[in-house]
């Protein structure tokens, strides 16, 4: 599902995600488990720790976020596609539930898009994000290596806190975001992902990110 503003502006994958959790938890009055993989929003996990539910990881993909779904009975699980799925239905990414559910939300709350992202950075702080994908040539393995052994300390300026090899290599940040490289899984792409609470952030975070892959000097 992609959502657009009244603006006509173009409401990001992970923030639609934090939306329609918020909107289960808050308006809905629902609690359960959510399950998101590494490359969705932290403002999940801040969202979890708000309502008293719990919030589990995976790799990426529905492969991954299915079984933890039926495992844990999750009340949504998503990634960072755009895909989400609900507690009730069949555990893959449902477009259409997704869409009824924004609407509703809006028609309960009164509020616009921008309006209703307001209301959920009232709770758990603004969260930016973007995502640049760029072919590379040779063997993954060295590039891994490459990935190991640049062990960076900072990425654009935040401290690393930690490094999470789940899928990729997930770089986490004293702001308590992160920056992610992994590989696709079906042609010659590395993926650098970021998402930050620093707005002025973004970029620096993933031009560190390439170079931590060997993809930029």
């Amino acid at each position: 599902m992609g959502v657009g503003d009244e603006k006509g502006e173009f409401v990001n994958q992970l923030r639609v995600y934090a939306l329609l959790a918020y909107y289960l938890l808050e308006v809905r009055g629902e609690r359960g488990a959510i399950v998101k993989t590494l490359s969705t929003t932290t403002m999940l996990n801040k969202l979890g720790k708000l309502y008293n539910v719990p919030v589990y990881e995976t790799g990426v993909g529905f492969k991954f976020v299915a079984p933890k779904m039926m495992e844990t009975d999750a009340m949504i699980g998503g990634e960072e596609s755009g895909g989400y799925a609900f507690r009730g239905n069949v555990p893959e990414r449902d477009g259409i539930l997704a869409g009824l559910y924004m609407l509703d939300f809006m028609a309960r709350t009164g509020k616009k898009p921008t309006e209703l992202l307001k209301m959920l950075f009232d709770k758990v702080g603004a969260h930016y994000y973007d995502r640049i994908d760029t072919p590379f040539s040779g063997d993954r393995k060295t590039r891994e290596e490459t990935i190991l052994k640049a062990n960076p300390k900072t990425m654009g300026g935040l401290k690393v806190t930690e490094l999470v090899t789940v899928d990729g290599f997930q770089f986490k940040l004293e702001d308590g975001g992160w920056m992610l490289i992994r590989f696709s899984g079906t042609e010659p792409i590395m993926r650098v992902y970021c998402e930050t609470a620093h707005q002025d952030k973004v970029q620096a975070i993933l031009k560190d990110g390439l170079k931590v892959a060997g993809l930029k000097t």
